[in-house]
């Protein structure tokens, strides 16, 4: 696996930037694509991307089909809003839809096209528990549900050409967004965490964890799947 590149968007904080690190410790190269600068670690290339304008997307993928074979995908870069229904307005989904929808699926596209001469590929897109129903967030949810739909129609469109497409969707993950939100502490962290089953807040690692699973090339007779890595708040839900 050495030589076989991920291509991870949004890896430079978070979840992102665990999901690189995992992928490196497993082998393979990882490009990041994300607009936000990091320092690369030893096999990480990064390509400052913003993922809502889509010629840069095809010129970034223009440089990393140079590099080598890409046999794997993490559709991670997002965003979220928090509005009541009431607040919601049509600017929320132009704001959500080019980030959240347009940019995994171009991605995609670019990807299977190198996946094919690779012979093999796998597709990890970034999902949400909020999918299954969360207050405040109308346009977030819309969008993290739609992910999560086109990875099934994915799976069934590319599985006869050995690329694997499946969804992760996370619960609440301790990164510096949602810490920012819920201050550590704070009565309304404490009550996020007791409403998880494990009485802890998930780690970008976490979810890394099972990102890696779907990438990895033994994991072929799993496609079209949705793994909600959230401590068990999805259990009797959806």
């Amino acid at each position: 696996m050495g030589g076989n590149i991920v291509v991870v968007t949004g890896g430079s904080s978070g979840i992102g930037r665990a999901c690189v690190t995992q992928a490196l410790d497993a082998g393979w190269r990882v490009v990041n694509l994300d607009i936000n600068a990091c320092d690369p670690m030893e096999g990480e290339t990064f390509l400052q991307t913003d993922m809502r304008d889509i010629p840069a997307i095809h010129a970034a993928f223009d440089q990393i089909e140079a590099l080598g074979p890409v046999v794997g995908l993490v559709n991670n870069a997002g965003a979220s809003i928090a509005h009541s229904l009431e607040e919601t307005e049509a600017e929320d989904f132009e704001k959500l839809v080019p980030l959240n929808l347009i940019a995994p699926t171009i991605c995609a596209k670019r990807a299977v096209k190198a996946m094919e001469q690779a012979g093999w590929g796998r597709i990890v897109n970034i999902s949400s528990r909020v999918a299954l129903g969360k207050e405040l967030r109308t346009a977030y949810a819309a969008t993290k549900g739609g992910i999560a739909s086109m990875t099934r129609v994915w799976a069934l469109e590319l599985a006869a050409r050995g690329i694997t497409v499946n969804t992760v969707a996370p619960g609440p993950i301790a990164t510096e967004l949602f810490n920012n939100v819920n201050p550590p502490g704070s009565p309304r962290t404490q009550a996020i965490i007791d409403a998880v089953p494990v009485k802890r807040l998930g780690t970008p690692d976490d979810v890394a964890h099972a990102v890696t699973f779907f990438l990895k090339e033994e994991s072929g007779f799993m496609t079209g799947q949705t793994l909600y890595t959230c401590g068990g708040m999805t259990v009797g839900l959806g």
